[in-house]
């Protein structure tokens, strides 16, 4: 009965501990009310930018409704990706690259001009042209992780707009 009763306290102790420090889960973020029903707009509505952020907009409660006057709107500008060289091989092939995906946003509220934001995600990318089908798949996965990173950020960017 003490042994519940010590583990019981420890547990309390814990929970309120985290709580206390202002731990939350991962992609749980705190969108202002205001931003609950919105509008997405985007230059391309079925890439895989836009289908991941419509996912995080609907995980997180945010209704995405057609445009009008009155809502506030999510407009996906730009994502590109890039690739520089980092390093070469004593032959002068390629044997390293940076990749960097880079995503630009903005939220407008009704009324009010618009608030840009940009993501910039960098990844390192070794490239050995002996293995270029797993490669060519590695790149494949690294981009796809590269844009649900982007998407969550920019959730986070949106719990961080301005309201007021």
């Amino acid at each position: 009965m003490l042994i519940k009763r010590i583990c019981f306290a420890i547990m309390a102790l814990v929970i309120m501990t985290s709580a206390g420090c202002g731990f939350k889960l991962q992609r749980s973020y705190q969108i202002p009310d205001v931003l609950n029903h919105l509008s997405l707009s985007s230059a391309d509505e079925y890439s895989e930018l836009t289908r991941l952020v419509r996912e995080r907009l609907r995980l997180n409660n945010i209704q995405v409704v057609d445009a009008a006057d009155d809502v506030p709107v999510l407009r996906l500008i730009t994502d590109s990706l890039e690739r520089s060289t980092l390093s070469l091989y004593p032959t002068g092939n390629v044997a390293e690259y940076e990749l960097i995906y880079l995503v630009e946003f903005a939220v407008a509220l009704p009324g009010k001009e618009a608030q840009p934001f940009k993501v910039e995600i960098r990844r390192d990318y070794l490239d050995d042209p002996r293995t270029a089908l797993a490669k060519s798949r590695e790149m494949e996965l690294l981009t796809k992780e590269m844009r649900i990173q982007a998407a969550d950020r920019i959730l986070q960017a949106m719990a961080s707009t301005e309201v007021n």
